[in-house]
């Protein structure tokens, strides 16, 4: 007989609407639980999405025998607390990104996971899609030769004022929020980590960065070109210029919405469009973590990677507040 997950939701937040589904229709998860600071709002969350079971904390729903993986999407500066307490109560984790704020946390979540021998991912979905796959097959394989340069955007307006993105306090900024995905791809294409990074920041009025670029240097040679924004239009690519040609990959953060990649080689003005199946990227975390749990299988973004980025980050931040580059 297979065995089913039991999954619980670690709140009512936003981002919850596009787990759900997944879990769902999945043959190897089942959605058991949800938790909120109310056992009332639990409930009616409950009831709005067809959950079984509902709890007014989330000491209670981590203390549920019934549930073998939460889902934590808290504000940034709650994610280590809250999945450090997941891993110790017998629970495995998928949370929501930046895994951690601080080296220290991470730390704290790699001891836990070790300890326990429970599974926790960094939810990155846009690494399981068959986009992102192609693309650093692609790369593999040779298509446009060595890569040289990588340069990755993702820029949207925000207005909420409420919200904890706008809380330096609670991991608020461009570069936590949204920054953290081109980072996060350019390094995963390349599947190297960078030797020194500078950054620039524009702060907004509460203190958080409404604006950050930067540009980070690698061993092999390879330079990438960042930048992300609270405050200019939606728009997100990531492109890879390499010795004989440019790989271009639109909306490679949020896949969904005309799955292609552009390839272009340097004797060719005109670009192949590379088609590719369309997948939902949640249901790749979701079954990410089924094959960890029940099979065996090393995540796909592994706490070594989420180590990564995370250094790069808080490199760059670095690297803004002293106005110098920072050796990684």
């Amino acid at each position: 007989m297979t065995k089913i997950l039991n999954w619980g939701l670690l709140s009512t937040a936003n981002i919850n609407r596009a787990l759900i589904p997944p879990l769902q229709k999945s043959d190897r998860s089942q959605l058991q639980a949800v938790a909120s600071r109310s056992l009332e709002a639990a409930q009616a969350y409950a009831s709005q999405w067809n959950i079984p079971r509902a709890y007014g904390s989330y000491d209670a729903l981590l203390a549920a025998p019934e549930v073998d993986v939460i889902y934590n999407p808290l504000p940034n500066h709650l994610h280590a607390e809250w999945t450090v307490k997941a891993l110790r109560a017998g629970k495995h984790v998928l949370c929501e990104k930046p895994l951690t704020l601080s080296l220290p946390e991470m730390d704290s979540i790699a001891e836990a996971a070790l300890s326990t021998g429970k599974v926790v991912a960094e939810a990155f979905m846009y690494r399981h899609h068959p986009k992102t796959l192609k693309a650093r097959q692609l790369l593999d394989v040779g298509q446009i030769g060595e890569p040289r340069l990588l340069r990755g955007t993702f820029s949207a307006t925000f207005s909420r004022p409420n919200d904890y993105r706008w809380n330096p306090e609670q991991g608020g900024g461009a570069l936590w929020d949204i920054g953290c995905y081109p980072l996060s791809y350019m390094r995963a294409l390349l599947g190297q980590e960078p030797l020194e990074v500078f950054g620039w920041r524009e702060d907004g009025p509460t203190g958080i960065d409404i604006a950050f670029s930067g540009l980070l240097r690698f061993a092999s040679g390879v330079q990438a070109q960042f930048d992300c924004h609270f405050a200019a239009a939606y728009r997100t690519q990531v492109e890879v210029v390499g010795t004989e040609g440019i790989l271009t990959i639109p909306n490679p953060f949020v896949p969904g919405t005309g799955e292609e990649i552009h390839l272009r080689r340097s004797n060719n003005d005109v670009p192949e469009i590379i088609r590719v199946e369309d997948a939902d990227p949640y249901l790749g975390e979701v079954q990410d973590m089924e094959a960890c749990i029940l099979d065996g299988a090393s995540p796909r973004v592994s706490l070594q990677d989420s180590r990564g980025n995370l250094r790069v980050i808080l490199a760059l931040f670095e690297s803004a507040r002293t106005g110098r580059p920072v050796l990684l």
